[in-house]
């Protein structure tokens, strides 16, 4: 998109423009649409947080328990050896 052009659509649409600016300036892109950061504020939330991000491997087939997966913490909550060092002892 060329610069002009870009510049019409800003003072057309502020807010499209805004929203899609991280898509026109950057290359990758870190976070998933729509993820907006969330402050963790009990013990229950975390477990949440955790088993959410412990099953995702599990969800979509690529093993059958948390632990299998390489890549997890899952592993090192269950007291096995992990890839790296996970700080368990939070509660």
């Amino acid at each position: 998109m060329s610069r002009t052009r870009y510049r019409i659509l800003e003072k057309e649409y502020p807010y499209f423009m805004t929203k899609m600016r991280h898509k026109i300036d950057q290359r990758y892109q870190l976070w998933q649409e729509g993820s907006h950061p969330e402050q963790i504020q009990s013990d229950e939330m975390m477990i949440q947080k955790l088993e959410y991000m412990h099953y995702n491997p599990v969800r979509r087939g690529y093993v059958d328990d948390p632990t299998h997966w390489r890549y997890s913490s899952a592993r090192n909550y269950a007291g096995l050896t992990g890839l790296i060092d996970v700080e368990t002892g939070w509660r």
